[in-house]
């Protein structure tokens, strides 16, 4: 298997960005015909018919077909030929593998499913390597090209040395070079590696609940917790990629103990295994969060209480987002965050604390936010890179799909 990284011939500076306003007006507006790329952009139809032959030339663009034109004559419509490249999107959790493979419109194509190695390390490495391999392998048509892999896992990638830390739930990452392994193991060189919640962001205002929006947080909540936060449309990931690590906000126990400097205040209370410490603590029975949930459904009082008090802290940490971010939205996901029950204590304690609560919505995607986060990552990144000028501050807008 092998990335490739085409390019368009080599053009002059206004000439590039020609390029990028004509496939703009073919992501958005196509169909289109010249005369009308002609119309929408301002350039001159003989500028906007030189791109146009050179897309088609390069299999990016094709033909459908022809439509009326105003005074009789036909015109050739064009569009996005879609399946001409294809990236890939990986969720790297720690109990399980998913990778997708999606083209140059945004469309999943075919996924993958693994259990992630306990071992960590280098094992869970050459698993996201075979995962991607079999995913193109199966499903990506024979003239596709493969552009990019995006790969969001938990913890901070350290650009020095390409290993990431703050993810103990997969072990020996931190030891090792993961983004120089998966850029050979792959043969691509343009590979990524962002947090997961970060990309989870990126998935609900590219495909989820926040479409559109571009001041957004997103957090995820169930073995631990995190934000993604979204300002100006751009990420934020703080100088030591560690913006939105909520878990350390001083809120629940002692901050100042080595469990709070280790795990997180927050994080020990709302946490999957503070939730069922809590509940034990109250007289519940329950096993699992899930059972808690549960148990409340059929009335239980004292799991109700739990979720309530779970909802509480949760909001405190996300009404001292608000006060500093002022976000549009702030969007609830993970494995405990998009269960409806929590839902109503999280909106009540927010708006009892902040004098201008923003509505908190559920994760459209559920648990396939950051898996659809890298997916968008990837395409942005591949578009941009054929078909942009970003090295002269212009970038290509994409059009979000629909699911």
């Amino acid at each position: 298997m092998t990335f490739d990284n085409p390019s368009l011939p080599a053009a002059p500076i206004n000439r590039r960005i020609s390029l990028r306003t004509v496939m703009d007006a073919l992501l958005h507006q196509g169909p289109i015909s010249r005369a009308d790329i002609a119309k929408v952009t301002g350039l001159s139809k003989q500028t906007s018919s030189e791109v146009v032959r050179m897309l088609e030339e390069g299999g990016w663009i094709q033909s459908i077909g022809n439509t009326k034109g105003a005074v009789g004559r036909s015109a050739v419509l064009y569009e996005l030929r879609r399946d001409r490249g294809m990236v890939v999107g990986v969720d790297l959790g720690s109990n399980k593998l998913h990778a997708a493979l999606v083209n140059l419109a945004g469309d999943v194509v075919a996924e993958e499913l693994a259990v992630t190695d306990a071992q960590g390390g280098m094992q869970v490495l050459q698993q996201v390597a075979e995962l991607v391999t079999k995913l193109a392998n199966r499903s990506k048509p024979a003239d596709a090209t493969l552009l990019t892999v995006a790969v969001g896992c938990p913890g901070a990638l350290d650009p020095t040395s390409g290993s990431i830390r703050f993810a103990p739930n997969i072990p020996g990452l931190d030891k090792i070079d993961a983004l120089g392994t998966l850029k050979k193991a792959l043969n691509c060189p343009s590979l990524t590696i962002e947090n997961d919640v970060n990309l989870g962001v990126l998935g609900e205002q590219w495909y989820g609940a926040a479409a559109g929006s571009d001041d957004l947080v997103y957090a995820a909540l169930g073995v631990g917790v995190g934000l993604g936060l979204l300002v100006n449309g751009k990420l934020a990931r703080g100088a030591h990629g560690a913006a939105g690590e909520i878990a350390f906000l001083p809120i629940g126990p002692d901050p100042f103990s080595p469990g709070s400097l280790s795990t997180g205040t927050l994080e020990q209370e709302i946490g999957s295994p503070g939730i069922l410490r809590r509940h034990a603590a109250a007289g519940g029975e329950e096993k699992s969060v899930r059972d808690i949930f549960d148990a409340a459904l059929q009335g239980s009082s004292i799991a109700k209480a739990t979720i309530d008090e779970t909802g509480r802290l949760l909001a405190l940490g996300l009404a001292a987002v608000t006060a500093l971010l002022d976000p549009a939205v702030i969007v609830l996901g993970g494995s405990i965050g998009v269960r409806p029950e929590l839902l109503e204590p999280v909106r009540r304690y927010l708006a009892a604390c902040t004098p201008l609560p923003p509505p908190v919505e559920p994760s459209r995607l559920g648990t396939r936010a950051t898996l659809m986060g890298a997916a968008a990552s990837a395409l942005h990144r591949a578009h941009n890179e054929l078909f942009g000028a970003l090295d002269l501050g212009v970038a290509l807008s994409l059009p979000r799909p629909s699911l």
